[in-house]
């Protein structure tokens, strides 16, 4: 699947990106895709790539765009649990400054310009996201009902702004929790809090991972792991986004 290298426009500049998409000349539905703390990297191309190949255009954006072009914190080609915690005392401080407000804002930004995409065809678009992403997706379906027919977090801190973030949300919901993100009884209560929101979901405890399970280049990555996130994220797609 080709890659395009783009510029997207925001209330506070431009953030840097990228798009996979199938090398057809037709017109597919669109995905935006928020990365993990580390950012646009071989391994989120390969994400991107793989879906693509699904009939999708998938857009990626440089979340911490504010402090600089991606990568704002250089990175091994693997990331294991020594290089881990000096990266992140890196990265927290950018972490914590994309505040809520900031999210939203760019998350305006992102739709518009993934659905002003010439290749992207007309209709609602899914999010999906990893570890922050997770949480970054939410918000932005939470923000943009009816503009946003899907939406999947993987190993994502998707509670983290409590039960109001549920309300009104009118996507599709997969959440894929790693088995050390949460517990059975904090699954349950989570489950409890959409039900009660009257949110179409699933959500579960992937068996035997560990958050960041999805990502390739990292210790925390699980084959299998992986391989259900495909198995739940692809249907969710298929059923909920439509095609020229």
């Amino acid at each position: 699947m080709p890659l395009k290298t783009l510029r997207i426009p925001t209330a506070d500049g431009h953030a840097d990106a990228f798009a996979a998409l199938p090398d057809d000349g037709a017109r597919h539905p669109g995905v935006l895709m928020y990365t993990d703390g580390f950012g646009i990297r071989p391994a989120l191309r390969e994400l991107a790539r793989e879906l693509a190949g699904h009939g999708y255009y998938v857009l990626v954006p440089h979340l911490f765009h504010r402090h600089g072009p991606a990568p704002v914190v250089e990175l091994p080609a693997y990331i294991d649990e020594e290089a881990r915690a000096e990266i992140f005392a890196r990265l927290m401080p950018l972490i914590e400054a994309h505040t809520a407000e900031r999210a939203r804002s760019d998350a305006d930004a992102y739709l518009r310009f993934l659905t002003e995409q010439p290749e992207v065809a007309a209709g609602p678009v899914a999010v999906t996201g990893y570890c922050i992403g997770g949480l970054l997706a939410m918000r932005t379906a939470a923000a943009h009902p009816g503009r946003v027919a899907a939406v999947a977090a993987f190993h994502g801190p998707v509670g983290a702004d409590g039960p109001g973030l549920f309300a009104g949300l009118t996507a599709r919901v997969h959440l894929g929790h790693a088995e050390s993100d949460l517990t059975p009884e904090a699954l349950g209560a989570l489950n409890r809090t959409l039900d009660g929101a009257g949110v179409s979901y699933t959500s579960e405890i992937y068996p035997g991972t560990v958050h960041g399970f999805t990502m390739s280049d990292t210790d925390a990555y699980s084959a299998t792991g992986l391989e259900r996130h495909w198995d739940r994220l692809l249907p969710l797609l298929g059923d909920t986004l439509s095609r020229d």
